[in-house]
């Protein structure tokens, strides 16, 4: 939906207008902030931050969308992107255990196989249980070195995308078979894959690569949630003149005589006018307020036509005081080895038939965990019957969705709690309280698609079917998120830089990046 108007004398006019405070619109408005340019960010919610929020529950903080975070070290690529926006030395965290972030077990398995930090630890680990697979552990970890590699941006240097075409159609479980022998192994590589939706026909390598690359280099959890990034970088915006609302949800942009974009109108009915927009919120939404004329229908109809990864069924666990020791790693457990590829596919009579575990450390007591966050897949099927209920305020339908919805909420915690019970036997009784999310919450509080976790599902059979420019065929509007790129933190700061790089120039870019964090290191 358009409209057309001319601006008033009294209407703010900026540089550069970002829709969506997502980590992409962020970083995106920071970086054009530092060179001078005028800013707004505007945000439909009451929280900045998209995936990087939190929330609190009996005096607990807990994380919606990141749950830990890779190549924060001294030096590594993350860092590095995060230091040149001045928040990596300003950043709470706590590193997992180096022998193990990710412990991957089995239902029937009473063994657990750990993930480890450093890619020579990774193999060592591993090769404690399975030894004759060593040198193909050793084979496989130089191969997402080298696919990485083959990413300048996601090692800050300037390339093009040739560079990275060769890795793409490679399919990552065909890769795996074709380099190691046992099957419990392979299930033991991929058991982290929540991380990225694993899916044995469509996942490519470099998403596998790409995910848990920067982890194995180090792997962080953020202290008091990852909603600091978002301040942090909110801080730094501020610094530079940058100005951000929230309750600005964007209904429509607004042309000119010659239909060119100038601006964009809220539900409010407030105009910010400006010469560049950046959209952070989801491509098809901005497609609809411009209209598929304006993008050309044949890209059009490919995003529209794009299927988005599922949702997610979370639980929230306070403990008692002082009564579930700390665990400084995560855990992704499964039915069986024949669930790691395809989990949320597969129907089962024993759901969930896998999930990821998180904890956060009791500040007072660090011998302790505070809290615990449990996840598997859902699917927006399981709660479309609710759909037309938001729980936003924002919204027109805001307010409660009944007791039926409340009934499946606590069917589905139950059968979590007594999954965790195999690994856990006397959990229940330390428990405080528990509360829950659905896709109807992702979708509400972070505006994906159907609640979706990661964004459009890339596919090595179609490569380039996924692939989305930064730059549109309007002119003046730019994307930036997790479908630019790659989702994560780190893709999603990737594609925040490669956004800016179409705006700046990559080589002005990147050159400016580095000379800065050469000054900060010799600091």
């Amino acid at each position: 939906m358009n409209t057309q108007f001319t601006q008033n004398n009294s209407e703010p006019h900026y540089d550069v207008v970002v829709i969506g405070s997502g980590l992409g619109g962020l970083v995106s408005a920071l970086i054009l902030a530092k060179e001078g340019k005028k800013v707004v960010v505007l945000e439909k919610n009451n929280q900045f931050g998209g995936n990087l929020q939190t929330f609190v529950r009996n005096k607990t903080i807990f994380d919606t969308g990141v749950h830990y975070i890779g190549g924060l070290d001294k030096g590594e690529n993350l860092y590095n992107y995060f230091s040149y926006l001045n928040i990596s030395d300003k950043l709470k965290l706590r590193q997992l255990d180096k022998n193990g972030f990710d412990i991957i077990s089995f239902d029937d398995d009473s063994q657990e196989y750990p993930i480890a930090q450093t890619y020579q630890n990774f193999v060592e680990q591993l090769a404690v249980f399975f030894p004759e697979e060593r040198e193909n552990l050793i084979q496989y970890s130089k191969k997402l070195e080298e696919i990485c590699s083959a990413f300048p941006m996601y090692n800050l240097n300037i390339g093009t995308f040739a560079d990275e075409e060769d890795f793409l159609s490679i399919n990552a479980k065909e890769y795996i078979d074709s380099v190691f022998v046992d099957e419990r192994l392979k299930a033991v590589l991929v058991g982290n894959n929540f991380l990225y939706v694993g899916q044995s026909e469509k996942t490519p390598l470099y998403i596998h690569a790409l995910s848990v690359n920067s982890y194995i280099h180090s792997a962080w959890r953020c202290v008091n949630g990852g909603s600091q990034i978002a301040k942090l970088l909110i801080k730094e915006l501020k610094k530079y003149g940058g100005e951000i609302y929230k309750y600005e949800e964007i209904k429509s942009f607004v042309q000119n005589e010659n239909e060119e974009v100038i601006g964009c109108e809220t539900i409010k009915g407030k105009r910010f006018f400006g010469d560049l927009f950046i959209s952070n919120i989801d491509i098809k939404k901005t497609i609809d307020m411009l209209g598929e004329r304006k993008f050309g229908k044949p890209f059009s109809r490919r995003v529209k036509s794009l299927e988005v990864t599922p949702s997610a069924f979370t639980i929230y666990i306070v403990f008692k005081p002082k009564s579930f020791s700390y665990i400084n790693h995560n855990i992704y457990h499964f039915n069986s080895i024949n669930d790691v590829w395809d989990s949320y596919e597969k129907p089962t009579n024993d759901w969930p038939n896998t999930y990821i575990a998180t904890f956060s450390m009791d500040q007072k007591d660090g011998e302790y965990s505070e809290s615990m966050t449990v996840m598997t897949y859902m699917t927006f099927d399981e709660v479309q019957k609710w759909e037309e209920s938001y729980n936003v305020e924002t919204n027109d339908n805001y307010g409660k969705r009944g007791e039926e919805y409340e009934e499946f909420k606590r069917q589905k915690t139950e059968l979590i709690i007594r999954k965790l019970e195999k690994k856990f036997p006397d959990i229940r009784e330390k428990i405080s309280s528990i509360h829950t999310s659905t896709p109807l919450s992702y979708r509400d509080f972070i505006g994906s698609e159907k609640g979706n976790m990661y964004g459009y599902l890339k596919d090595s059979n179609h490569p380039m079917k996924t692939f989305i420019s930064p730059r549109s065929k309007v002119k003046n509007v730019f994307f930036t998120g997790q479908n630019v790129r790659v989702h994560g933190v780190l893709g999603v700061t990737v594609g925040a830089f490669v956004t800016c790089c179409e705006i700046l120039g990559a080589d002005y870019l990147m050159n400016k990046v580095h000379r800065e964090i050469k000054l900060k290191a010799n600091e």
